[in-house]
């Protein structure tokens, strides 16, 4: 046997840089259990579930063992399997087991694998704590009895994000996961980005469910119900409802909120032409005047949260432009001011944090909310479901007039270097087939966390960042503030890989990442309509409904944190 290979269940499997024995055991085609590891995260090694068994009888921990050349090792003996099912009889017996209540239910890993190791029976008494739950966020909920100590979301918090709102207090039996002083999670510096409930195995942190408030509003016959579908939505909804992950199924989505009652269903990419207009022009115009540089996009609410908290300094540099959802809120809100029936907005998101946004004082009307509910593309899968409707089935239709139209670079904003590669578009004099093609290959796409692209406009050569993940987000914000690099433009999104990745959709992988980007960019090729300025629906707009209220309706001052 040659010596860059290894026996896994005699098998022998090829060692090509992998970092751990995890990594070369599933590239073997074997699904090793694990709650605690993520690629993306650092290695924890607590749940130990991923123990394998060397030729000599030893049990070592795939993930933080690193592979050798010449290593034999078991992943299915006896003494294996009666180790799995006593960690998972010792976790079940220290969790609350309500599961059929458990908005995780059927997406638990915990349920998953008692399912798959035949648990049937456990040998414990059930010590798990009275239920504390934490529902003072507006974005998610957090539940002791549920979590298992693996430390997913502590890791996710602190490593990926760089919020270390939550952490491990305790020791032994009496350790738990919380928030410092064990305040309630809105009492921290938490930005409701939601990712620590993306990487939860289990029902300990999971979205804010609002679907219930809502189902009352379709029901009442006083109320008009418009709805805007955000870009990333038509791609992440796809796999939990029979298609291939990352299928643009937007006319299936517009078909099942119809028939759910929505009256009127529009797209936010139109929305996101709007936001492209205004922010290219507030960009322009702080070019001339060189000042409040670098412009910082505003899309992002967990990011624009993150600035108020951690450098207040910096808020002048966020753009004004609100984020397309509240423009396209405050758009419908004005076009339906005159219905005879009381108007709700609602937005289906990829993002948790919009339940925040929609929430804020800055983006109240006499007290009423621009956006009266934002449900994420995982509330919209529970009430497809609940509805009966068989999406397979389910005929597509398109969106509603007078807003039914948006261009490919609105719908690009769904994946992280999307509203860079808009404003591009829209800011560069030569608008040829061959000039919009070559963006593509100018830095702007990709999952990196962070990019870097020039852009030449006029006579002056602009340096512009793109950043997804709040760590890598500080990092630029050191980087600058310390004078060590420079940017005009920086485009910021909280969640690794942009919208397509928020901690409202169904959870993704790498894999999963690059299918829900592709399908936002094969949209875009098939738009007839490239650019946002060539959108009529926005000649319309600014000639009609905007008229004389551009900044009250497009445009926002945040007032920082108290």
């Amino acid at each position: 046997m040659s010596g860059q290979f290894m026996l896994i269940d005699n098998i022998p499997v090829e060692i090509n840089g992998e970092k751990n024995i995890l990594e070369l055991v599933r590239k073997a085609g074997i699904d090793l259990p694990t709650f605690c590891y993520y690629s993306e995260l650092s290695v924890y090694g607590a749940c130990r579930m991923c123990m394998v068994e060397n030729k000599w009888g030893e049990i070592e921990a795939a993930c933080s063992t690193p592979p050798k050349a010449g290593m034999e090792i078991k992943t299915n003996t006896p003494r294996l399997r009666k180790y799995r099912k006593n960690i998972l009889e010792l976790l079940l017996s220290n969790h609350c087991r309500d599961c059929t209540t458990c908005e995780k239910n059927g997406r638990c890993k915990l349920q998953d694998l008692a399912q798959r190791f035949g648990i049937k029976e456990i040998r414990f008494n059930n010590t798990s704590e009275n239920r504390q739950i934490d529902k003072s966020s507006v974005s998610i909920v957090r539940d002791k009895s549920k979590c298992i100590l693996c430390g997913d979301c502590v890791r996710m918090c602190d490593e990926v994000q760089n919020v270390g709102a939550i952490d491990f207090v305790g020791r032994g039996s009496k350790m738990t996961v919380t928030t410092a002083f064990d305040e309630p999670i809105a009492n921290s510096n938490c930005v409701g980005c939601g990712q620590c409930a993306a990487v939860c195995p289990t029902g300990a942190i999971v979205v804010k469910n609002d679907t219930s408030k809502l189902w009352k509003e379709l029901s009442d016959k006083n109320t008009k119900v418009v709805v805007q579908i955000a870009p990333a939505v038509r791609v992440g909804i796809s796999e939990e409802l029979g298609h291939k992950d990352g299928d643009n199924v937007m006319g299936k989505i517009v078909g099942a909120l119809k028939r759910m009652g929505f009256d009127e269903v529009f797209d936010t990419s139109t929305g996101a032409d709007l936001t492209v207009l205004e922010e290219t022009g507030e960009f322009l115009k702080r070019l001339e005047k060189n000042e409040k540089l670098p412009l910082f996009t505003s899309c992002c609410p967990a990011w624009v949260s993150y600035v108020e908290k951690n450098y207040p300094e910096l808020i002048a540099n966020i753009s004004t432009c609100r984020s397309p959802m509240q423009m396209f809120s405050s758009v419908l809100k004005e076009h339906y001011k005159h219905s005879n029936r009381r108007v709700v907005c609602v937005a289906v998101m990829p993002c948790t944090a919009k339940k925040f946004e929609a929430q804020r004082e800055e983006f109240k009307e006499d007290g009423i909310p621009c956006t009266d509910y934002v449900i994420t593309t995982q509330e919209l899968i529970q009430m497809i479901k609940e509805s009966g409707i068989v999406f397979n089935e389910i005929e597509p239709e398109a969106v509603d007039m007078p807003f039914g139209v948006s261009s490919g670079a609105g719908v690009i904003f769904g994946v992280t270097g999307g509203v860079t590669e808009a404003v591009i578009r829209r800011v560069l004099d030569d608008k040829s087939t061959t000039t919009l093609r070559s963006i593509a290959f100018n830095g702007v796409r990709g999952m990196e966390g962070v990019k870097e692209t020039n852009i030449t406009v006029g006579d002056k050569e602009l340096k512009i960042a793109i950043v997804s993940g709040l760590k890598n987000a500080d990092d630029i914000v050191k980087k600058i503030k310390s004078g060590e690099v420079h940017y005009d433009f920086v485009e910021v999104m909280a969640c690794p890989g942009g919208c397509i990745c928020g901690a409202g959709q169904p959870f993704t992988k790498a894999e999963g990442k690059l299918k829900r980007s592709a399908g936002l960019y094969e949209t875009d090729r098939m738009s007839s309509i490239k650019r946002s300025e060539e959108n009529p629906v926005m000649m319309s707009l600014y000639s009609g409904l905007l008229k004389g209220k551009v900044h009250k309706l497009l445009h926002v001052k945040y007032k920082g944190r108290e």
